[in-house]
């Protein structure tokens, strides 16, 4: 029934909820929050100046040799005229070239004259497929009638449809890849296939509940879901789910050890990792819960949905899984059968031998670790962010290669000009008002030009200033150089004499500046919230005061030491342009919530332990009896975020790098070793100010499996 019941659940709601695809939005996840100054300054140019609020393609002409400027001038007359015919595309509203736009030469001619550029506004939001079409047709038509010169259509209409087209297909490979990855490391821990097809029948209906739910509640607009949120909640409850249910199994195969009732077994299986599990799930849950508090739509939107993910899937582990396993009943452990699978419960010889190291040698394991960390942490030297979508691609693609050659003829910042918007009572149409605050603008550090003419609105209480760095436009240094810009605008208004000015900058640097702002700002508050929930689970989980502070110790250790490798390896050996803006904040939440999971494995089961034996017979009873299951689940879980590596996203590529090493680092480090000498240095002050009441005379030790 229990079966049947979670199959019907994840039937119906697949019936009446619309597929995830069509309810996903990556605009928004890329935008800085909606009361940044940036963000006003768009909706006041969208609002003010006819035809801004559409999306520009940019179509790079570039000739070769002697004949270069003729040969580009030709290719522009030609793809202007196929843009502006009967054959238009859709969404193509009008086209901005050196035919239709003379007097713009200036600024659509490169200094040699050897490469133009025509500006093609579009309608119509870039996600609809119909506006990627038409952006593929521009491109169709572009290459058609580029003759001899290089073409290539950039700009944000040709990055918004290069990012559909390189997430596209991407996360069925991954899914697959998934599959078969855990698959095959389940197959070689339970050395049964059906034991190994259970964890990934409840990850499917977990992950299949999931979905429908969250695609009902995001059509319903109560959630957001991206490509990149739906990329890693395939990941996420793969190794969650196949987490839980090695937990909930592994103490069945032991509870099997004294019980031959199956169904009194998984009973017991049940009781005994129910505090631990719900432990886990609950911190993951309040970690993407703490989200919400960030004012960044990347972050804010990041965990209703992953939330729901995890809390399903602690659901389907305690309930399909028990049942299903019992369903199968005895062949569920063939070929091996039963009492071999109960038997290998018991630890393997590794594992004593790790106890072993701990308890010989607990201030030399503590010191070594500690040290070997540190190191670790010291990649973070390197460290720095990158705002550049584009190079976040691990894929070539037709914009990026159209922004390398606007960079290369025209300048670096040519391919995203800023507009510097200002807002007074006056009319700034008289007298030496626009000169004045144009001059201004031009002296700033950093800016290449400034447009020969600022555009008015109707009122004339409103003017746009085109400005142009000279500075790669999503580099830290345009970055810095946006505030300038505005002090600069409104210091001249204020010496010409106008009234009350408001000065906002517009532009995709203004928007990445506000997004980095927005971003450090999140990233502070959720360190001391996420650092917060996780003290206050381990509080009551273990009812001591002393322990979460050194469990929370070794995850801030093994997060700075996950940056600082990542960091080195992906930016400093790899040469990338830097860590992906949001890499930073999603390592955190996701290792602390997850790598707090194998803290709260051992010592809960060390604290059960403590009811018939001393602290550090029971620190070695907990590490010999879970390190198997918990370094098999750390394994999974390492091996499933490394699955986003194939992505050709560079954060999620960093993600799942940092993750998988976290993890592994949380797995073979940390709790094994760290933890139980931490444990033993303590003695009975461990779970402090909690003292061990043992019950029952400790029993007999039990010989080690081989």
């Amino acid at each position: 029934m229990v079966v049947a019941l979670w199959v019907l659940i994840a039937g119906l709601l697949a019936g009446i909820a619309p597929t995830l695809e069509s309810v996903e939005d990556n605009a928004s996840a890329n935008l800085p929050p909606a009361a940044s100054d940036s963000m006003k300054a768009r909706d006041l140019v969208r609002a003010q100046l006819p035809g801004r609020e559409t999306t520009p393609a940019v179509v790079v002409v570039r000739g070769e040799g002697t004949g270069a400027a003729a040969d580009a001038g030709e290719a522009v007359a030609r793809i202007t005229s196929a843009l502006s015919g009967t054959a238009r595309p859709d969404h193509v509203e009008r086209v901005i070239s050196t035919v239709t736009a003379p007097g713009a030469a200036d600024e659509l001619v490169s200094p040699d004259r050897g490469a133009q550029l025509v500006v093609v506004p579009m309608t119509g939001s870039p996600s609809d497929a119909s506006f990627q079409d038409a952006v593929a047709e521009v491109r169709a038509l572009a290459a058609d009638r580029a003759g001899p010169t290089e073409v290539a259509v950039t700009g944000p209409a040709g990055i918004a449809t290069d990012t559909v087209k390189v997430f596209s297909g991407g996360d069925k490979v991954m899914l697959t890849g998934t599959i078969l990855l855990v698959f095959v490391i389940l197959l070689a821990i339970y050395r049964s296939p059906l034991m190994a097809l259970v964890p990934l029948l409840a990850v499917g209906v977990a992950m299949r509940v999931a979905e429908t739910a969250g695609a009902l509640l995001a059509d319903s607009g109560i959630i957001t879901v991206s490509s990149q949120t739906a990329s890693i909640m395939t990941v996420l409850l793969f190794g969650v789910g196949t987490d839980y249910a090695l937990i909930v199994t592994a103490r069945y195969r032991e509870a099997l050890l004294d019980e031959t009732d199956r169904p009194r077994a998984m009973r017991i299986a049940v009781e005994r990792t129910a505090e631990s599990v719900l432990a886990s799930a609950s911190t993951i849950v309040l970690a993407m819960f703490a989200l919400l508090v960030a004012v960044s739509p990347a972050l804010h939107g990041f965990g209703p949905y992953l939330a729901l993910g995890v809390a399903v899937m602690a659901l389907v582990a305690f309930t399909f899984v028990p049942a299903l396993v019992l369903l199968l009943g005895g062949s569920v452990f063939w070929p091996g059968g039963v009492a071999k699978a109960a038997a290998r419960s018991r630890g393997t010889r590794v594992w004593h031998r790790v106890a072993a190291l701990t308890a010989r040698a607990p201030v030399k394991v503590v010191t070594a670790g500690v040290a070997l960390l540190v190191v670790m942490s010291a990649g973070l030297l390197g460290y720095h962010e990158s705002f550049n979508t584009i190079s976040g691609f691990r894929a070539a693609t037709e914009s990026e290669r159209g922004q390398r050659i606007v960079q290369e003829e025209f300048g670096p910042g040519e391919i995203a000009p800023a507009t510097v918007v200002v807002r007074s009572r006056d009319d700034l149409r008289s007298g030496s008002v626009p000169g004045d605050i144009a001059t201004a603008l031009t002296r700033t550090d950093d800016v290449s030009r400034v447009a020969r003419h600022p555009r008015f609105a109707d009122d004339g209480r409103t003017a746009f200033y085109e400005v142009v760095l000279d500075l790669d436009p999503y580099g830290s240094k345009a970055l810095d150089a946006v505030e300038p810009l505005a002090q600069a605008a409104s210091d001249a208004a204020e010496a010409a004499g106008v009234r009350d000015a408001t000065v906002l900058v517009a532009g995709e640097t203004a928007q990445s500046a506000d997004i980095r702002s927005a971003l450090d700002r999140d990233t502070r508050l959720l360190v001391v919230l996420v650092l917060a929930l996780v003290t206050a689970v381990l509080m009551l989980l273990l009812r001591s005061l002393l322990a979460p502070l050194y469990l929370v110790a070794t995850l801030l250790l093994s997060f700075l030491a996950t940056l600082g490798v990542t960091t080195f390896l992906t930016v400093t050996v790899l040469g990338g342009d830097g860590i992906g803006n949001r890499v930073t904040a999603y390592v955190f939440v996701f290792l602390v919530a997850l790598g707090v999971d194998y803290n709260i494995f051992i010592m809960s089961r060390f604290k059960q332990e403590l009811r018939v034996l001393p602290p550090d017979r029971a620190i070695g009873t907990a590490l010999t009896r879970t390190g198997g299951v918990i370094s098999s689940a750390g394994l999974i879980l390492a091996a499933t975020f490394a699955v986003l590596m194939t992505q050709p996203i560079r954060e999620l590529f960093q993600f799942g790098f940092a993750m998988a090493f976290g993890v592994l680092l949380d797995t073979f480090l940390i709790r094994p070793l760290l933890v139980p000498a931490v444990v033993r240095l303590l003695g009975d002050r461990a779970l402090w100010p909690a003292r061990p009441r043992r019950t029952a005379a400790p029993p007999p030790a039990v010989a080690p499996a081989g």
